[in-house]
């Protein structure tokens, strides 16, 4: 059965992008992650929230093998994250990253910035990566500043420009680590406005947030995660009116009343 949103009508698919099981990560002694079991189809658009601290960057970093995982399989797109350096590199290529700093390369233009993954890892021409990425920093309003570099652009507009990046590799999945919460207030409508753009077109996307007015409008399920385990997982309606764990029930009284 496919899932339809209330306000965006990009099908779900039954097959799985994502599929996580029996995740264990450590630092040093200290469990990040215990044990975790998650999935994610395609054309899905997941919501993980949570408090501080309790694992939810370093889940969706060990998906792209940002960060190593001591026990437990992710499975992306059919290909195991595993040892094998290719299927390292195939993950990667086909997975979409934004960070919560930007990351841009200070040293390069707008455009330089968009142009050397797919030139590199895609092998395309010096021009067929300019074409694409004229046309990706154009859907996100930003290509006016194309020759620009990053210290010249305000925090919103380098966001827009981290968004431009990753989709200039063509993933099959985004993934977003609290991508506005290093923002100023005003900018940060700019910066969910592209995501909830890509939304509308289907990208599967797995989004780090506490902007909970953002997942109620876009995701079709919201996990909480605390203490490195996913406690509840849902619909935004049920999810945010009827939270059955009493973790959830506190975290959401606290960030709703702000």
């Amino acid at each position: 059965m496919t899932i339809i949103s209330k306000e965006l009508s990009a099908p779900v698919s039954k097959r799985e992008m994502v599929d996580i099981r029996e995740l264990s990560k450590f630092y040093g002694t200290y469990e990040v992650l215990k044990k975790v079991n998650f999935s994610v189809r395609a054309g899905e658009r997941v919501v993980i929230c949570g408090p501080s601290g309790s694992g939810k960057s370093t889940l969706i970093r060990c998906i792209n093998r940002l960060e190593k995982f001591q026990s437990g399989s992710i499975v992306v797109d059919g290909v195991p994250l595993d040892d094998n350096p290719d299927n390292v590199d195939t993950i990667r290529r086909e997975v979409g990253m934004v960070f919560q700093s930007f990351n841009l390369f200070p040293h390069l233009t707008v455009l330089e910035n968009c142009t050397l993954a797919p030139m590199i890892a895609r092998k395309l021409s010096q021009s067929a990566a300019e074409k694409l990425a004229f046309e990706l920093l154009d859907r996100v309003q930003i290509a006016d500043q194309a020759r620009k570099y990053p210290m010249h652009l305000s925090g919103g507009q380098q966001q827009r420009v981290a968004i431009a990046r990753a989709l200039c590799m063509k993933p099959r999945l985004m993934l977003f680590d609290e991508p506005t919460s290093a923002l100023d207030p005003e900018m940060v409508t700019e910066v969910l406005d592209v995501i909830v753009d890509l939304a509308k077109e289907g990208m599967t996307m797995i989004c780090v947030t506490h902007e909970m007015g953002f997942a109620r409008r876009v995701a079709n399920r919201v996990a909480f995660i605390s203490d490195g385990k996913i406690l509840e997982e849902a619909d935004p309606d049920t999810f945010f009116d009827s939270p059955k764990h009493e973790r959830t029930k506190s975290f959401l009284s606290r960030i709703l009343s702000h």
